[in-house]
């Protein structure tokens, strides 16, 4: 998984990238007489944890391909890191028709990803600082960036099933949400033959 990095992260990889390319190895005394050592044990761990730089030995790194990172910084995370999570979580609105049609319908792609997740209100400091430690952009209620973002709905009560090991907004609701919208008809034609009693 490729993440986004702070600025000097970004400033060393330029360095070792402009230096050794993909194939030559580095080590962190390339950083020797430009930062202290508390930084450049800071630089190595961000680029090695984000998925920037990879160990060639015990000692010794190598850069990853820029152009892998660039286009790793555009998949999609969401689905994966909210299994991490340890508060309860329901993927809504048209997040949920996507994951009750079997991704039938898919309102992302990779310029714009918006995941819709209704959450508890007294758990919204803990979701801000959850995302934010991947970095992935969130927002109240409304927001867009390019690239893969959520938006929390903060409720006061929470219903949901599990399909897929994801939390998501019940199938009823989310029925509801379907057929509101002539767009979606496909998505909810699919949902109501597959879930008919």
């Amino acid at each position: 998984m490729y993440n986004e990095i702070p600025n000097y992260g970004l400033r060393a990889y330029a360095l070792f990238f402009s230096k050794h390319g993909l194939q030559e190895e580095f080590t962190q005394s390339d950083l020797d007489w430009i930062v202290g050592q508390s930084m450049k044990k800071k630089i190595f761990s961000l680029l090695l944890n984000n998925g920037w730089i990879k160990k060639a030995s015990t000692v010794s790194y190598k850069c990853i391909n820029p152009e892998m990172i660039f286009k790793g910084l555009l998949d999609f995370k969401v689905p994966q890191i909210i299994k991490k999570s340890k508060k309860p979580y329901a993927f809504t609105g048209l997040s949920a028709v996507e994951i009750w049609s079997d991704y039938s319908y898919i309102q992302r792609g990779r310029e714009k990803s918006p995941y819709y997740i209704k959450i508890l209100k007294k758990d919204l400091r803990y979701w801000k600082n959850f995302f934010s430690s991947y970095r992935v952009p969130n927002y109240i209620k409304a927001g867009s960036t390019i690239g893969e973002f959520v938006i929390l709905d903060p409720v006061e009560k929470l219903n949901f099933d599990e399909k897929d090991e994801i939390k998501v907004e019940t199938l009823k609701e989310t029925e509801k949400i379907a057929k509101a919208n002539s767009f979606y008809a496909y998505p909810y034609n699919y949902i109501k033959k597959k879930y008919e009693k």
